[in-house]
């Protein structure tokens, strides 16, 4: 799907160029879930779609009722997905606050994801927000054989997602942030982890993105020399070897998927590619995420000079 040109403002959406879940969020800020339901159940068979839209939709309706009273009226898979999901996103945000109902809240999310998990056994989205919780707890399977730190962590439960769907955009993601350092992991540990995960994906799969997701959470301004990492060979030849593998097929998503694109379109730009930059940043049209940006400042200023280095319009009043 092409993401639209740029028109003189970025577009901080997370539904992006998905119309219809755009839709579905005006619909449940108003209060309304009957479009939730719509274009949850269109995408029962389209996992990586099912993930993202469930997601957006339920940071929309985190702050309200809605998830509790439409699973209340009409009882479902969407709507026990959708509750699984916004029990999610409250633990996690009482845990990054250090709320001490964070544990109560971790047990109602739990118990929400195996409802859900139950309602559509096949569907691997409420276990991945059962893999989001992981990092609440203390998880301690073993590391399989390949990896130097072998790190305990949630691996069976990673497992099982696995199985359902082997390539799974969030399933990845979540679990690389299960060790990172500010989770109490260690940067030996989700360097470990995000080169074993991205080394098994297709070269022409996204999750090559992952080591690059690991330089960012691992970046310190103070550092001697910070800026130049991503200068080094290994990470010029992995950003390129995502932009000459799996941009080409960014065409062919249902949705532009703005948070990978941004994660190319900065290590592009860090190792001084700009022409490969320039590119990525088109084909987000004017669709902007926040991360990886806001690791180096206000994320719309680092968007913006980065941009500009590339020779594109940046907004109009930057």
């Amino acid at each position: 799907m092409a993401a639209g040109s740029f028109e003189g403002q970025y577009v901080w959406s997370p539904a992006a160029d998905d119309r219809a879940l755009a839709r579905a969020c005006m619909d449940v800020r108003a209060g309304r879930y009957l479009s939730a339901h719509d274009v949850l159940k269109e995408a029962r068979e389209d996992f990586e779609v099912r993930a993202h839209r469930s997601l957006v939709l339920a940071s929309v309706a985190a702050d309200s009722d809605l998830a509790e009273r439409w699973l209340a009226e009409e009882p479902g898979p969407e709507a026990a997905l959708l509750w699984a999901r916004v029990a999610m996103l409250r633990a996690l945000r009482m845990a990054d606050a250090g709320d001490r109902r964070q544990g109560a809240l971790a047990r109602i999310a739990q118990t929400a994801c195996e409802r859900a998990a139950k309602e559509l056994p096949e569907d691997p989205t409420p276990w991945v927000a059962q893999l989001a919780l992981a990092r609440l707890g203390r998880h301690q399977d073993p590391a399989p054989q390949g990896l130097l730190t072998a790190p305990t962590g949630p691996w069976y439960l990673f497992a099982h997602i696995l199985r359902l769907d082997p390539w799974h955009r969030e399933a990845h993601h979540r679990f690389l942030s299960v060790f990172f350092t500010r989770h109490g992991g260690s940067s030996g540990a989700s360097w470990d982890v995000a080169a074993f995960l991205s080394q098994r994906a297709p070269a022409h799969s996204p999750l090559r993105l992952l080591p690059l997701v690991a330089l960012v959470e691992d970046y310190n301004p103070s550092a001697l020399l910070a800026d130049r990492t991503w200068e080094q060979p290994q990470w010029i030849s992995t950003a390129m070897g995502i932009y000459r593998n799996w941009l080409p097929r960014v065409a062919d998503y249902r949705f532009t998927p703005v948070l990978d694109l941004a994660y190319l379109a900065h290590a592009l730009f860090m190792a001084k590619r700009e022409f490969e930059a320039r590119e990525v940043f088109t084909a987000m049209g004017p669709y902007a995420s926040r991360m990886p940006w806001s690791a180096f400042g206000d994320p719309a200023e680092q968007l913006t000079k980065a941009r500009r280095s590339c020779g594109l319009p940046v907004p109009h009043d930057a």
